[in-house]
C-alpha cells in the first residue's frame, strides 16, 4: 500500500525513490511486523488469555502439565502482523505475494477453527481429523492447480535466458541445469509439499519456541534465495533459475521473519503464549509454497530438515506400533523422546535450533556447489 501510494510521488520528491528497492521495503516490512508485537503483544496475550487456556495434549511428558492454562492462538497475531506488514510494504500487483498471502490466511483459517473449538468452546477434539486434512488438501490443491495451469513457462533459466523452465520442472540441489519434468503429476507433487510442510511444522510445535525458531531459520534462507533468484545477473552467475518477478516475495518473507522474532520474544521458555494450529499450520503451509515458487522444492527437505525428521518420527512410531506393537522412540515427535531421555527442554530447543541453522546454511551452500 505504501509502495502504491508513496512511490508514484518520487517524481516530485526524489527521496521517495527508495520505495522502488525491494531491500528497503523488506526492511520496512520486518520493522512493521516486529513493531506490531512490541506494541500489541502484551495486550493481545492478556486479551486472548481471557478466552483461552492451552489444554496440554495427552501424549506429552509429565512436566508439560505445568504449562496448562498458558494462552494459545498466538498465530492470530503472527498472521495479522505478516498480513499488515506485507499490505503496507509490498507490491500487491505481484501474483507471488498474493499466493503467499492466500496460503498464509487460508491455512490459518483452518487452524483457527480447530483452536477455537478446543480453546474457546472447550471441545477437546476440535475439528475431526478427516475434515481438517480435507480442508488442507482443498487449499493446497487450489494453489497447486493455479501454479500448474496459470503460471506455465514463467521461469527463465540462468544459463539460457531465451529458454524457459516449465513450472512442472523441479530442480535438483547440487546440480546445474538438471531438472525433472513431472508434467501433470506436478499437481499432486505440489499438493504433497504444501500439506506435508504444514503438518510437519505443526508436529514440531511442542516445546517453547522450537517451531517458531526453526521457522525463522527456514524463512531467512528462503529470503536469500528469493532475492538472488530474482536478480538476473546473480542468478546467471550462481547457475540457478532466474525468476523475473520472484524477488518481491522477499518483502513477504521479511514480514514473516519480523513476526517470528516478535513471537519468539513471548514464546521463548517459559512461554507466555502458544501459536496453536492457527500459527503452525499457516507457517508450514506458506513455507511449502515458498519452496514451490522458488523452484527449490527438493531443497526444502534440507532447509526444513528438522521438520522432516519430526514428521518422520511420528510416522515411524505409529507404523511400528501398529505393525509390531513396539515403539521406536520413547515418545513422538522426537523432541519429546529426548526430553524423556533426560535432556532439559531448553537443551532440546537449543540443539534443534543449531541443527536447523546449520541445515539452512547447507541449503544456501548448494548455490555454489553445483
Amino acid at each position: 500500500m505504501l509502495y502504491h501510494l508513496i512511490y508514484p510521488l518520487h517524481h516530485h520528491l526524489s527521496g521517495l525513490n527508495v520505495f522502488r528497492y525491494i531491500t528497503f521495503r523488506t526492511a520496512i516490512a520486518v520493522l512493521i511486523s516486529l513493531a506490531i508485537f512490541i506494541f500489541f503483544g502484551q495486550a493481545f496475550i492478556r486479551w486472548i488469555g481471557k478466552k483461552t487456556g492451552k489444554s496440554i495434549r495427552e501424549h506429552t511428558p509429565e512436566n508439560h502439565q505445568k504449562k496448562k492454562g498458558t494462552p494459545s492462538m498466538g498465530g492470530i497475531l503472527i498472521v495479522g502482523a505478516v498480513t499488515i506488514a506485507t499490505l503496507l510494504s509490498g507490491n500487491l500487483t505481484n501474483v507471488n505475494v498474493l499466493i503467499c498471502l492466500f496460503t498464509l490466511v487460508g491455512f490459518a483459517a483452518i487452524g483457527f477453527v480447530d483452536d477455537y473449538l478446543k480453546e474457546v468452546k472447550k471441545d477437546g477434539k476440535g475439528i475431526a481429523a478427516r475434515f481438517k486434512f480435507s480442508a488442507q488438501i482443498v487449499l493446497g490443491l487450489i494453489v497447486a492447480i493455479y501454479l500448474y495451469y496459470f503460471n506455465p513457462n514463467l521461469y527463465l533459466t540462468g544459463a539460457h535466458s531465451v529458454e524457459t523452465l516449465r513450472v512442472s520442472e523441479i530442480t535438483i540441489p547440487f546440480l546445474s541445469y538438471v531438472t525433472i519434468d513431472l508434467g501433470v503429476w506436478y499437481i499432486p507433487f505440489a499438493l504433497f509439499i504444501i500439506v506435508a510442510s504444514s503438518n510437519a511444522v505443526n508436529m514440531s510445535d511442542g516445546l517453547d519456541g522450537l517451531a517458531i525458531g526453526l521457522t525463522l531459520f527456514a524463512v531467512l534462507a528462503f529470503t536469500v534465495l528469493a532475492y538472488l533468484s530474482g536478480h538476473k545477473l546473480i542468478a546467471e552467475y550462481l547457475k540457478v533459475p532466474f525468476l523475473p518477478h520472484i524477488g518481491e516475495i522477499t518483502v513477504f518473507t521479511g514480514a514473516l521473519a519480523g513476526a517470528c522474532l516478535g513471537f519468539l520474544w513471548f514464546n521463548s521458555h517459559p512461554a507466555q503464549i502458544f501459536m496453536g494450529d492457527t500459527g503452525a499450520l499457516s507457517l508450514g503451509g506458506v513455507i511449502g509454497v515458498m519452496a514451490l515458487l522458488l523452484k527449490n522444492e527438493l531443497l526444502l527437505g534440507i532447509i526444513g530438515g528438522v521438520f522432516v525428521v519430526e514428521a518422520l518420527s511420528v510416522i515411524l512410531q505409529v507404523a511400528s506400533f501398529k505393525l509390531r506393537k513396539k515403539r521406536i522412540f520413547r515418545m513422538a515427535p522426537i523432541h519429546h523422546h529426548f526430553e524423556l531421555k533426560g535432556w532439559h527442554e531448553n537443551k532440546v530447543i537449543t540443539r534443534f535450533w543449531i541443527i536447523g541453522a546449520v541445515l539452512a546454511l547447507i541449503g544456501l551452500a548448494t548455490l555454489k556447489i553445483r
